[in-house]
This record gives structure tokens, sequence and C-alpha cells, in this order.
């Protein structure tokens, strides 16, 4: 079994990528035309979207829009930053909301967690000591 890629169910996949390329500095690598689906660069495991109706779509029951939550789901997206700081500041800039302020855990990782404007949770880390 390999890990192959994430999925986040958005409102507006353009928009989210968009944001993520502003926010974070990633690029878009596909957006399919009917503009329902849509990958980042993000290294050898991919960070994708997708829009509501394709969810709907693939899911008869629904699925709960991080977008329409008052709290964040219990499931994040972690990027690695050599400068957790900045990368808060700039995330904060592009229109995130700030949810916990870059802070030194007890292992030594600095860690901070923002909102998108697409409902979803991204933690801002340093890399892990010795890994």
């Amino acid at each position: 079994m390999q890990f192959g890629y994430t999925i986040v169910y958005v409102p507006d996949v353009t928009a989210s990528l968009a944001f993520f390329s502003q926010a974070f500095g990633l690029a878009t690598r596909f957006l399919h035309p009917s503009g329902s689906y849509g990958e980042l660069e993000t290294g050898a495991t991919t960070l994708a979207f997708a829009d509501h109706a394709l969810g709907h779509a693939n899911f008869s029951g629904g699925h709960v829009a991080a977008s329409e939550s008052a709290q964040p789901l219990g499931v994040e997206i972690a990027l690695v930053s050599g400068d957790v700081a900045a990368a808060y500041e700039r995330a904060l800039a592009a229109g995130a909301t700030a949810l916990a302020a870059p802070t030194t855990k007890p292992w030594g990782q600095v860690v901070a967690y923002v909102r998108c404007p697409d409902g979803s949770l991204v933690e801002l880390c340093s890399p892990v000591a010795g890994a």
C-alpha cells in the first residue's frame, strides 16, 4: 500500500488553488476544464481539490462541507516550512483565519494553525528534529 493523494472537497476549486498558490507558494499542476477538480504541485503526494457537486456525486449520503462548518474538521493538511512565522503571516495576508500562532512544542517543532477560506485546516510546521 502507498499513500497516493488527498482530495479536499471545496465550494470553488479554482479559488482554492489560487489561495494555496498565494498563501503557500504551491503551483497548480492540473485543473480539469470543468473546474470541478484540480491538483497542486506538492511533491510525491498529491494535494487535490474537488467541488462539492463531485463529492455529492461520489457519496450518496452527502458529506460534511468544511466551508459550512463553524469548527474546522478533524483533519488537517500539514505544510512544512523552514520559517513558520513568515509562512503564517503570508497565509493570513492571503485571507486565512488565524487559529493558533506559531508556538514551539516541547519536542522543539514550531507549529501554527490557520483555516483557509474554503474551510480546510492547515498546520504550518517546521521539520521534526531528527526526521
